[in-house]
């Protein structure tokens, strides 16, 4: 039997973006490209501002890392960006960079941030409910605003109190789940995880957090391992 909805026993919501408010399509048949096209400008800039040597600093440690293992990689730059692209990896140093080559494509208007049409109504009436919201994804803090920030349905982010990404752990990992849980100030059982993955539902389970898998279309099919499932947001 699927768990009561929020407004009945949670105080707050913490929401995965990827197949969960956002199609995978979306993900991989716009937004990876995009980043793609531009990273050799990105990573061969010569005097680049703050935020971005701070994202390419970071890559390059993670290169360094990788190396001192012994690991056969593309040198530094563009092509070790790439071949993490297409490992689909979740490198925070990768992450931080697609963030600013995407708000590059948001504030020109060349983007639009997809959410599904039954998630603006949901959040807002959790938020009506008191519920809080917060987002936990494997893209960086940057890349979640900008993408809740441009909507279809206009400007999200103020339903937000918070955003989470790799710097407070790995998905997969109990241990950032109690992170999150600390951040809001709430118990564990207190807090609605909803993802697609049942991998991290599993890790945010073992932390004590109710879950909930998302079954949306385009979503890789997933046994729920006793999560609750849900369609969408609506019928939460």
């Amino acid at each position: 039997m699927a768990p009561p909805g929020p407004s009945e026993t949670i105080g707050a919501v913490l929401t995965d973006v990827e197949g969960t408010t956002t199609s995978i399509s979306f993900v991989y048949d716009v937004l990876f490209p995009y980043a793609a096209a531009r990273l050799d400008r990105y990573c061969s800039q010569p005097d680049p501002g703050p935020e971005l040597a701070a994202a390419l600093s970071q890559l390059r440690r993670e290169h360094d890392e990788e190396t001192a293992k012994g690991m056969a990689l593309p040198p530094f730059g563009a092509d070790y960006a790439r071949r993490l692209m297409a490992e689909d990896r979740k490198s925070t140093g990768l992450k931080l960079l697609q963030g600013l080559i995407w708000e590059e494509g948001y504030l020109s208007g060349a983007l639009q941030g997809h959410v599904f049409p039954d998630v603006p109504e949901a959040l807002a009436a959790w938020r009506v409910a008191g519920l809080r919201l917060r987002v936990f994804s494997s893209g960086s803090v940057r890349a979640q605003q900008l993408l809740f920030g441009h909507t279809g349905y206009g400007d999200l982010t103020p339903l937000f109190e918070g955003y989470h990404d790799t710097t407070t752990g790995p998905k997969r990992e109990a241990a950032s789940y109690a992170a999150i849980a600390a951040a809001y100030g709430l118990a564990p059982g207190e807090i609605l995880y909803l993802s697609d993955v049942r991998e991290e539902l599993d890790a945010a389970a073992a932390a004590g957090l109710r879950t909930g898998l998302l079954v949306r279309p385009g979503n890789q099919p997933s046994e729920p391992g006793g999560h609750a499932v849900y369609g969408d947001f609506s019928v939460i």
